[in-house]
């Protein structure tokens, strides 16, 4: 399957944090024919093995990226059948008004964000961000049926498919992280043509936009003795500081800072230049709102390298990427992989 295939199946899939069930299996079965072992644990983390030639003393390698998406979930439902809501993950207020969307109730209903319009605002109020307590979907049912079909809790998504720009750019909602999935697909097909004798995981992991959960289960039970996170990072748009944004067209993004190892990330960089890849530095002072985070502290701890796609406009419903870099981030982490030899344990260690 094309990446864009991929990601568009996986952008029409819900899959708020804590409610990845649909998506993880869709997941699963994309990596069944690449990898010997596929199994899905109780919070729907998806474990793909993958594995060449296995020596003794090879690194085990947990490579993850989060398949949660931020979205909004119900809060209540008023006497005129008009449906409240708040927030999962990190959604940005501004974006709601207007919004399209899907309520998953009894039965999946199609429903409109909208507030009262400015022709009935004060003035004073006409000139404010409209607040989510301000606004409410619209599904167009009496409140009568709107109680039959609707529950508090039940979750409810952005309709915002996946969209063809000019070149190898695509738009829509979800792409953080979802690219990250693409590229750990596209890394076991990477893999096929390569040799490499590490125990390598492919990850795809629930809850990342409310604490990283995903990551702090998977990494506690694999025990990896390498880690490598996939996730997004900001890339270049208009009004936005050049020095906080990356490139869409320049190849992946490779974090440095406390929360990454040092020497593993540069082994991740003498690759790049081995083969000749393009790619950008991003550092990260602090701990990283990444699986990179959960990872590097999980039991006595993990070395753990960041890998990021540039993505425009995060955490709305048109978050853009290149698609050329979901696949040059692929062939640089197959080929880490692969040169990975029986000495990784000396010159890892400080």
């Amino acid at each position: 399957m094309e990446i864009k295939d991929f990601l568009a199946q996986l952008m029409a899939i819900p899959g708020i944090s804590g409610n990845e069930e649909a998506v993880a299996r869709v997941i699963s079965r994309a990596f069944e024919p690449y990898c010997q072992e596929v199994r899905t644990d109780r919070f729907y983390n998806v474990y793909g093995r993958k594995v060449d030639f296995i020596k003794e003393g090879m690194p085990r390698i947990m490579v993850a990226a989060h398949m949660d998406e931020i979205d909004l979930m119900v809060s209540d439902i008023d006497e005129r059948g008009f449906i409240r809501f708040t927030t999962v993950g990190g959604v940005d207020p501004r974006i709601l008004l207007a919004q399209e969307v899907e309520v998953h109730g009894k039965q999946k209903l199609f429903g409109v964000i909208g507030a009262k319009p400015p022709h009935l605002q004060r003035p004073e109020d006409a000139r404010k961000a409209i607040r989510i307590k301000d606004m409410a979907i619209d599904v167009g049912l009496p409140y009568e049926r709107v109680k039959e079909l609707v529950s508090i809790g039940d979750a409810i998504t952005f309709v915002s498919p996946l969209m063809d720009l000019k070149g190898q750019m695509v738009s829509g909602k979800s792409l953080d992280d979802r690219a990250g999935v693409a590229v750990l697909l596209e890394t076991m097909k990477e893999l096929d043509a390569l040799r490499f004798a590490a125990d390598v995981f492919f990850v795809a992991t629930v809850q990342e936009e409310v604490g990283v959960r995903g990551a702090t289960i998977s990494a506690y039970r694999l025990e990896p003795d390498i880690g490598v996170a996939i996730d997004v990072t900001h890339g270049d748009m208009p009004d936005a500081p050049r020095d906080e944004t990356f490139s869409m067209n320049k190849g992946p993004v490779i974090a440095v800072g406390p929360n990454m190892h040092p020497k593993l990330t540069q082994k991740l960089m003498d690759v790049a230049r081995e083969y000749g890849m393009d790619y950008m530095v991003e550092v990260e002072p602090r701990p990283t709102g990444t699986d990179a985070r959960a990872i590097q502290i999980s039991r006595r701890g993990v070395p753990t390298i960041l890998i990021e796609i540039p993505l425009r406009y995060m955490h709305t419903t048109v978050e853009t990427l290149n698609l050329n870099t979901v696949k040059q981030a692929a062939r640089l982490l197959a080929r880490f992989i692969a040169s990975l030899k029986e000495d990784w344990d000396e010159w890892l260690s400080y």
